[in-house]
């Protein structure tokens, strides 16, 4: 059994550029799985995740050229599967509810030893939980770092409906945070 040779990521996009289908594989399967955790937090399922990150790469091979170089190869691609999960959720499904920062309500402080007892697991349960618009908005937020001006850009919302859309997430997710610890705290006495 030959294994394949390893190339740099320079090496390999400048392979894709020039068409060679032997490099695209590898890239794909180099970046596969990181970028279906990414398509993941923005699908209902596992399958419509999968066709995300299918779309997202068939992005990443059409754009590729437009690669400059600037910051990390990863780090392009997963802005990319960002956006391609995000117009396919808007093309496949009706897109959110927005509530305006007056009606997001105040958000109920956690307890530090329910936040330091939640698992990561638990937290991406609870945030898959989220209606579609405000998981995305948290997503884009919170976890990839858009700020509220990017996100009312991609998503075609105002700032403020961005403010109010995480706000309001927040507040779910202490509620829901402070329902686990309570959980734990009836079930160890």
């Amino acid at each position: 059994m030959f294994l394949e040779p390893k190339h740099t990521i320079d090496e390999l996009v400048a392979r894709c550029i020039s068409g060679n289908r032997k490099a695209q594989e590898q890239l794909y399967k180099q970046f596969a799985s990181k970028m279906l955790g990414v398509c993941m937090r923005y699908a209902t399922d596992r399958m419509e995740a999968e066709d995300m990150l299918q779309n997202g790469f068939m992005k990443v091979f059409q754009k590729i050229a437009d690669y400059r170089g600037d910051g990390s190869f990863e780090g392009w691609v997963r802005r990319i599967m960002v956006h391609s999960s995000i117009e396919y959720y808007r093309k496949h499904h009706k897109m959110m509810q927005v509530v305006e920062l007056d009606e997001a309500g105040s958000e109920p402080s956690v307890n530090a030893a329910a936040a330091s007892s939640l698992e990561a697991k638990d937290l991406l349960l609870l945030i898959k939980a989220l209606s579609p618009g405000y998981r995305m908005v948290f997503n884009l937020y919170a976890i990839d770092g858009y700020s509220h001006k990017e996100i009312a850009e991609i998503m075609g919302i105002s700032e403020g409906a961005s403010k109010s859309q995480l706000s309001r997430a927040r507040a779910i997710l202490k509620e829901q945070v402070l329902k686990m610890d309570n959980k734990t705290y009836n079930y160890a006495g």
